[in-house]
């Protein structure tokens, strides 16, 4: 029922696994284990679902959990008849998931039983979990369709999913990636032909990355489309990364400097069997020497990759291959690395003219790989794109040799653990407080996350409020990772003559003078 044109590359994927190797190993999941053949079924029943709920092309589907062989069914079946899948981040609040499930229309959700409470009004809820009073589980309700074949009529221009970012002015936005950015998205690593960059249905790769991000979606994707074999964590535990490298043999996996950090400070790393990593791709931040020199010691066979992206270009779009990293370090590792194939750059200033190499401006990118733009936001989305180019906030230089290093951020944004944060959204949590009058949030160096968000605040005067208590205030309306890790209270704000914080000023205090302003 499926071809290889570029608009049926993500529909087929269950398909051609299924007729390649019925009964290789797709997916598992705890003590879950499932072959290509038993998951192909379960996609084309789920199709059926969907069609009968009245679900069909541009209609939104959502998953609501942790990683989940559930979400891969409910994603490939949605992939095959055009609907666009919304995966929700479990570790928002309440409001924050009932602005994205309101946000995106969900027709459908996939969710667990304690998340509930907190979907705000969907049409259809299925549950993951444990059978439910009122609701039917997931896999119950698909079991009851005939498996339904057809693939709807798509075109590389139809959304496949809808990935929510953080939002500069409070609300987060939802990312539209098509089913050609995608798919261009999994053509790079055929395309630059590195040993590293290739899939075989013989690898194993270990999803850690919460599927809600690109990074666990894409991750899950490629493997699928290789044929190989995904190893599901429902969290980034660092005792299960271990066990499963180990007891799975996997040969892919990405992690953030961060997690390579706690797995080295993990006294079962020394005796647990590493050897069978062959790519270790890493991304979000820099990797520190000392974690490169040991992590390369801890997974001798591995080769490193730097991956640099966002949601808005499908995920890694800039890669810094293993025969640029050295564990005496060089220039190049303090950079990102070179553009994938299909992947032009560009630095222009403020004026939007281009800069000659070692200039700091800011970084446009054009290619296939690229959004479509923010779901319902016309204003976002051309405020995105420089004509064909798009805008992606990070301010960095080229050198002579095209490779890319970051700089600082244009977009008032805080990447902390791999999680992208915007200030606004943070302050506007913080001056629901009353004895907050003003307040700037930045980002802070950490050693351990990169960068840690911290508040400056100014006090509503003759009030009273330690950072304990505004920390505690914030967590109840935000999601834990963007609560401010500290406050510092000051009598006043710099502002320019219209009145806008100077964050840069802000940030002085805290980074290194004529370095790096991100971590």
């Amino acid at each position: 029922m499926v071809n290889d044109s570029i608009d049926l590359v993500l529909a087929g994927m269950t398909e051609r696994g299924a007729a390649r190797a019925p009964l290789h190993i797709a997916l598992v999941s705890g003590d879950e284990r499932m072959n290509y053949a038993t998951l192909h079924a379960a996609v084309l029943r789920c199709v059926a679902g969907l069609r009968a709920s009245g679900i069909g092309k541009g209609d939104r589907v959502g998953y609501l959990g942790l990683n989940s062989i559930d979400y891969v069914i409910l994603l490939q079946a949605a992939l095959r008849i055009g609907a666009v899948t919304v995966a929700v981040n479990w570790r928002l609040v309440a409001r924050e998931i009932a602005y994205i499930v309101n946000d995106a229309r969900i027709s459908l959700l996939v969710t667990e039983s304690e998340r509930l409470d907190a979907i705000g009004d969907v049409p259809m809820v299925l549950l993951v979990d444990r059978p439910h009073q009122v609701r039917l589980a997931f896999r119950d309700w698909i079991a009851q369709f005939m498996p339904d074949p057809v693939v709807a009529d798509l075109g590389p221009g139809d959304v496949a999913v809808q990935l929510y970012t953080s939002g500069t002015t409070g609300h987060p936005k939802g990312a539209l990636l098509t089913h050609g950015s995608l798919t261009a998205s999994l053509s790079q690593s055929r395309l630059i032909g590195e040993a590293w960059s290739v899939w075989h249905d013989s690898d194993v790769s270990l999803v850690a990355m919460p599927q809600f991000h690109i990074g666990g979606t894409a991750w899950t994707v490629q493997t699928m489309n290789a044929g190989g074999t995904a190893i599901l964590l429902g969290k980034p535990e660092i005792n299960d990364i271990i066990d499963a490298v180990e007891l799975h043999g996997v040969t892919k996996m990405f992690a953030v400097p961060a997690v390579l950090g706690m797995i080295l400070s993990d006294p079962r790393s020394t005796s647990a069997d590493l050897t069978s990593l062959r790519a270790l791709l890493y991304g979000a931040s820099p990797i520190p020497l000392d974690i490169l020199k040991r992590s390369m010691a801890l997974f001798p066979n591995a080769r490193f990759v730097q991956m640099y992206g966002s949601t808005e270009t499908s995920g890694t779009i800039v890669y810094l291959p293993p025969e640029d990293h050295d564990v005496a370090g060089n220039v190049r590792m303090t950079g990102c690395g070179k553009p994938f194939p299909q992947v032009e750059l560009r630095t222009v200033d403020i004026d939007g003219n281009d800069l000659p190499p070692g200039k700091v401006g800011e970084i446009l990118v054009r290619s296939p790989l690229v959004m479509r733009g923010y779901h319902n936001l016309p204003e976002a989305t051309e405020a995105a794109f420089d004509g064909e180019w798009y805008r992606t906030g990070d301010a960095g230089f080229l050198d002579a040799d095209g490779y890319l290093y970051l700089f600082d951020r244009v977009k008032d944004m805080i990447v902390s653990g791999a999680e992208n944060i915007y200030p606004a959204e943070v302050e506007s949590a913080l001056h629901e407080h009353p004895a907050v009058r003003d307040c700037a949030v930045i980002g802070v160096p950490d050693p351990r996350w990169g960068e840690a968000v911290k508040a400056v605040v100014v006090l509503v005067p003759g009030a009273k409020l330690d950072g304990g208590a505004l920390i505690a205030f914030a967590r109840d309306r935000i999601a834990g990772y963007k609560v401010p890790k500290s406050v510092d209270f000051v009598e006043t704000l710099p502002r320019n003559p219209s009145g806008k914080i100077l964050k840069k000023e802000l940030r002085a205090h805290y980074w290194p003078q004529d370095g790096r302003q991100v971590g």
